[in-house]
């Protein structure tokens, strides 16, 4: 009886959550989940490309206001007929939605005094734009608005360029002065991540056959960096090397593994060794099984379906002769990972922290005013 009462008691906290949600109620708490976004379809790809290409903060380029377009409308036609062969779009957008709304049905029940919790979706370079989605949440008028990256791991090419976007908005909007700000700038190491990575590898390893399965090399990747950042002391590739290392701890260190690097752009020095010539290179040592782990995303998009799956799993594996080669899901709505996205913000929420002291630190080599200026915004912003 009493187990049939408890179901019955979480049957009706379900529905009311959800009646709540659909009818509009005024959320307590707001989570603006960060990206760089995804075209949802081919028409987009050059507004995503021109953005990307003109934003200084992910690419630096010399005369990028005239060189930045010109890269954008080069690429296009490429980019478009690689979204085509994934299905049309990015479906950044869907898992980005997705998980928000299973992490705030999960947040209403285990952090009941901070509910009603309502995710938004804030994109660097598409639809919903970071800057149009802060005016939907001051429509709202939140008690709380929680900025939470979805890069696990920081660079300021990346999470850096999200935070700074909503520092620019703010530059020239009046920031709203009745709402607590705060910042989850990176997670990269979180338990519950790394046991939803440490299970993708294990359901990609079951389906090896058990003579070869302990041989099979643990291929991670993640996208490259410019060198020049790394110089400059971007945080970004020890904190891909830590979440590597956590995940093998995870799994008892059970196949020998390696960190790879994907995604380059243009003719400067970037991270090494990258992906597809370290596939290349394990396979003249004799090396023929791999398990690819895009170990810096979250979702699916198209540095998974078409670079990982396409180029590399389907194209390069038939061209050296892999013997069997499959690649880790991301993250997605694994029950795992929407434990991990609820635990995060829940426990941000119950801490006494609005900022990461780390985040308000800049590369030790960093030469960016603007960066400097947008640090010292958020300390402001995080102590009221």
């Amino acid at each position: 009886m009493f187990h049939h009462n408890t179901k019955l008691c979480r049957l009706a906290s379900n529905v009311a959550a959800n009646v709540r949600r659909l009818s509009g109620q005024q959320p307590k708490t707001a989570i603006l989940m960060l990206n760089m976004g995804g075209p949802q379809n081919t028409d987009q790809v050059h507004d995503y490309l021109l953005r990307i290409m003109t934003d200084r903060d992910m690419i630096q380029l010399p005369v990028q206001s005239r060189l930045g377009p010109w890269i954008a409308q080069r690429r296009t036609p490429e980019v478009q007929k690689k979204y085509k062969e994934i299905g049309g779009g990015s479906p950044i957008l869907k898992w980005t939605e997705l998980q928000g709304q299973l992490m705030c049905e999960r947040l209403d029940k285990i952090s009941p005094e901070t509910a009603p919790h309502k995710h938004y979706v804030g994109f660097r370079y598409v639809n919903p734009l970071t800057e149009n989605t802060l005016a939907e949440i001051e429509k709202d008028k939140p008690e709380r608005v929680v900025l939470f990256s979805q890069y696990p791991q920081y660079s300021c090419a990346t999470s850096g360029s999200s935070f700074n976007s909503i520092f620019t908005h703010y530059k020239k909007n009046n920031t709203p002065s009745n709402i607590k700000w705060s910042i989850i700038d990176r997670w990269g190491t979180h338990p519950l991540l790394v046991k939803t990575f440490a299970q993708r590898i294990r359901d990609e390893l079951a389906k090896f056959d058990e003579t070869k399965r302990n041989d099979v090399v643990i291929l991670f990747t993640a996208h490259s960096l410019p060198l020049k950042a790394v110089n400059r002391g971007d945080a970004y590739p020890s904190e891909i090397g830590a979440s590597v290392h956590m995940v093998m701890q995870e799994l008892g260190q059970t196949n020998p593994y390696s960190l790879a690097w994907q995604s380059k752009v243009g003719p400067l020095p970037w991270l090494a060794p990258a992906t597809d010539d370290a596939i290349k290179g394990y396979v003249k040592q004799g090396q023929k099984n791999f398990i690819l782990v895009p170990i810096a995303f979250v979702n699916e998009h198209i540095e998974t379906l078409h670079e990982l799956d396409i180029e590399y799993c389907d194209e390069l594996a038939k061209e050296v002769g892999v013997e069997e080669i499959r690649r880790a899901a991301a993250p997605n709505d694994h029950p795992l990972f929407i434990n991990a996205l609820s635990d995060i913000v829940a426990d941000h929420l119950k801490s006494q922290q609005s900022v990461n002291p780390k985040f308000l630190m800049r590369c030790p080599m960093c030469t960016n005013p603007k960066c400097r200026e947008s640090k010292k915004w958020y300390q402001q912003l995080c102590s009221q």
